[in-house]
């Protein structure tokens, strides 16, 4: 049998590999746009495909035309793409090519969620509240309100899978948003825009068992799988087995998804999925059936590790016609899972300080993987490889198999191997997915589908701590790039940040202060440039060229991460030009449309939508508010007197360094705290950020990437009671040597002011702030760049701290 592989990246090389074990040759497809990925180079031939991007991919008749061009028998569509589509294995099957997979009528069941509900409810498997078919947004709402106070609703495509067309909902007038993006991701992603709704498990695990059919009667099934962490409804982590429930939930788990797929007569490799309650997670209480997956999963690694199977081989070998008996798959004979092994999924993507991740991109310059006993790799990457944002961000799927019986011990092994990562030229999950596996509930395995979500901030802290161990060499070779005549070496941040300084001198000689349009996304005078927030592909446009466009409104949708986001206008006027089409897929950063700002009245029908993007919660309001004080816009009577005697404000500097919006500030909302007593409005008017202005930015971030143009920052601020030294002030200083020490991020100090503060409650005294401030400092002492900036008067205690 020779084996047309109807995939990419790391899953087509999965196939091949494991055709290669049974003798059997393979042939890859790709787009022009693909022609440089892996599994282009590991199968035996390659054929190309006309178009780009996933279309190409899912293009029927092409795919089955590539297959019989290249004298093919069979073809596996591996998951995703076209591997749970009924039109093609009828097709195929039309064609004379055998279909690795389900039958064409198990497709069209499982593929239906409604179909799989009502299939659990005839073999007596227990489903959450729910709808019987589709549902328009009327029945959707009536739904919702059928539902117990408290209770929230799911919204799911009928036909869909991967957390595409898929949001939670806790309130009536959030429900017609959700369910206008759910129905056009469903669409986009697969043709069909149908939805059903569910009531919504409460703080529920989710656990899959994977099962095995040959078509012939015979069912067996390798365990169950752990799949509750996730974010934004895709999981990151997968274990096998699951290390929280009880061997009575686990054989009946497995006995339900069992009957399910005898009842289909199954054939291939599939899964069915179950929400279990962690409140009932000890017996056979509290699970529901939510769905089936009649393909090979992405996390098919981790039961493969613990059972010594091959899941894709034997995929192969039954479409082959073997049976399971014929293969030794008789269940008695399939051992117990040994150990654990845990999935972590490598992708190409960053997460920002609101949670959300949000995909990246670019030019692997290096990339060197984990190995040693019981690590594995599946992945497409390679040093060179060029990603391309018309696929998804998937880059490496890391997999680490312990035979110990203590679930922290492949935890631990897991964590060493992201350590021992080194990938360069693309930003990826690596910390978030190491955050993860330090927290220590996620060690004790009390952990649930939101548990991503419960725990963001803790994550984020420890990203931001930047603590993570680093099991590799550093040694990026210099790179000298010539920028306006002058040779500088980018992987030297004191060198580039040097240049920057001469040449932001030399721009202000010539042109003057910067302007507020300077600092804007502004092309000219009154023109806003919108870009895009995130890597994406564009759905729809809200508007033409001539249309009036107001603030906090939609102005188009981009797909992303398996998911649409609403991209609102950031000002109100007219858009003059668009830089996008619907279709086109672009990087962060892509210009999406030029706006001429002005006054714009929204019609009866926008006032009479509903606008929950500009809505702010009352609490919101009055953290904004008492940020809003630290500006300098709130203290005309001090940036007055600064101008009186030519002097800038802290706040300007800070601004001039940094390039636009990428300073971010640390410990604004501290006052000073003094002997005298005050009145809180008194201290904040008075002593905002109780005088220092302290945070991280990135410097000069267009001479080299991201992540070596970040520096920490901090600067007196002269109009606080002269720039004086407070105790939080202190505390803040020191708290942000820390973290240029441990990022290894160079810092720079505006160090006008910085004297003591007589009065203060610090009873240390002036004295001994100024010697451990001076100690704190020289930690940093050949550690990282060091630039000091003093403009003006200082006490004598900071005078030099930086030489």
């Amino acid at each position: 049998m020779k084996l047309l592989v109807a995939n990419r990246g790391e899953i087509a090389i999965r196939i091949m590999r494991a055709a290669a074990g049974l003798n059997m040759p393979t042939v890859a497809v790709y787009p022009e746009d693909d022609a440089a990925c892996l599994h282009t180079k590991k199968a035996d031939e390659k054929k190309a495909l006309k178009g780009i991007g996933a279309a190409a991919y899912l293009n029927i008749d092409q795919i089955i035309q590539a297959a019989k061009e290249t004298g093919c028998d069979a073809i596996h569509p591996g998951y995703g793409f076209l591997s749970e589509n009924p039109e093609f294995a009828r097709k195929c099957e039309a064609a004379g090519l055998t279909f690795v997979g389900p039958r064409v009528e198990t497709l069209e069941d499982l593929g239906d969620k409604a179909k799989a509900r009502a299939l659990a409810q005839r073999c007596g498997v227990p489903v959450l509240k729910g709808s019987d078919g589709p549902v328009t947004l009327d029945a959707a709402k009536q739904f919702f309100k059928s539902l117990s106070k408290g209770r929230g609703m799911i919204i799911k495509a009928v036909y869909g899978g991967g957390g595409r067309g898929m949001r939670q909902v806790f309130a009536l007038n959030k429900i017609e948003e959700a369910f206008n993006r759910c129905q056009s991701e469903a669409q986009q992603a697969f043709g069909n825009g149908a939805l059903y709704v569910e009531e919504l498990a409460q703080k529920a695990r989710h656990i899959e068992v994977q099962i095995i059919g040959d078509g012939a009667g015979g069912v067996c099934h390798f365990g169950e799988r752990e799949c509750s962490i996730q974010r934004q409804h895709q999981k990151v982590i997968e274990i096998a087995p699951s290390p929280g429930i009880s061997a009575a939930l686990r054989k009946q788990l497995t006995v339900d998804a069992v009957k399910m797929a005898k009842t289909l007569n199954y054939r291939s490799a599939g899964t069915f999925e179950f929400l279990v309650e962690t409140a009932h997670k000890a017996d056979g209480d509290g699970y529901y059936f939510i769905e089936a997956n009649a393909r090979l999963q992405v996390e098919h690694t981790v039961t493969e590790e613990v059972y010594g199977a091959d899941l894709a081989q034997t995929q192969l070998q039954i479409a082959a016609g073997k049976n399971l008996a014929d293969l030794g798959l008789i269940q008695e004979n399939i051992p117990e899972a040994s150990g654990y092994a845990i999935q972590v999924r490598v992708n190409m993507e960053t997460m920002g300080q609101d949670g959300i991740s949000r995909p990246a991109g670019g030019k692997l310059l290096t990339f060197e993987i984990p190995s040693g006993p019981g690590v594995r790799v599946d992945t497409l990457g390679y040093s060179g490889y060029q990603s391309s944002p018309h696929y998804d961000s998937l880059l490496a799927k890391c997999i680490c198999h312990s035979k110990s019986a203590v679930y922290a011990t492949a935890v631990n092994m897991t964590y060493r191997a992201l350590c021992e990562f080194k990938i360069e030229g693309v930003n990826t999950n690596i910390p978030f997915l190491e955050a993860l596996l330090q927290h220590p509930d996620f060690v004790a395995d009390n952990i649930y589908t939101g548990f991503v979500d419960d725990h963001i901030e803790a994550l984020l802290e420890t990203i931001n701590n930047n603590n993570q161990k680093h099991l590799y060499f550093e040694t990026a070779a210099p790179v000298t790039r010539t920028l306006a005549g002058a040779a500088v070496d980018t992987n030297d941040p004191l060198a580039v940040l040097s240049y920057g300084v001469k040449s932001r001198e030399a721009s202000l000689q010539q042109s003057g202060p910067a302007s507020k349009a300077d600092t804007s996304d502004a092309e000219a005078e009154g023109l806003f440039v919108v870009k895009a927030p995130i890597q994406g592909t564009i759905v729809s446009i809200a508007g033409k060229e001539g249309n009036e466009v107001v603030k906090g409104r939609e102005l188009l949708v981009m797909s992303a991460m398996k998911m649409e986001h609403v991209i609102p206008s950031p000002v109100s006027g007219i858009i003059r030009r668009l830089g996008v089409k619907v279709g086109d897929t672009v990087y962060e950063g892509h210009v999406l449309a030029h706006v001429e700002v002005s006054d714009v009245e929204e019609t009866e029908v926008e006032k009479g939508k509903e606008a929950d993007l500009d809505y702010i919660r009352p609490d919101l309001a009055e953290v904004n508010a008492r940020h809003a004080i630290l500006e300098d816009a709130a203290r005309p009577e001090s940036v007055a007197k600064r101008r009186k005697i030519g002097a800038r404000t802290a706040r300007e500097n800070v601004a001039d360094l940094c390039d636009p919006g990428t300073f971010t500030e640390y410990g604004g909302l501290a006052l000073a705290a003094q002997r005298r007593r005050r009145s809180l409005d008194d201290l904040i008017q008075n002593t905002p950020a109780d005088g220092m202005i302290a945070g991280t930015g990135s410097v000069n971030g267009n001479l080299f990437p991201e992540d070596k143009a970040r520096c920490a920052i901090m600067a007196y601020d002269y109009m606080v009671l002269a720039g004086t030294q407070g105790h939080q002030n202190h505390r803040k200083k020191d708290r942000m040597i820390e973290i240029a020490a441990k990022q290894r991020l160079p810092m720079i100090l505006f160090s006008e002011g910085g004297g003591g503060r007589p009065g203060d409650t610090d009873s240390s005294g002036v004295a001994g702030q100024d010697i451990m401030t001076f100690h704190n400092f020289s930690k940093l002492s050949g550690l990282v760049p060091l630039v000091g900036i003093n403009v003006g008067r200082c006490f004598a205690g900071n005078a030099g701290l930086l030489g």
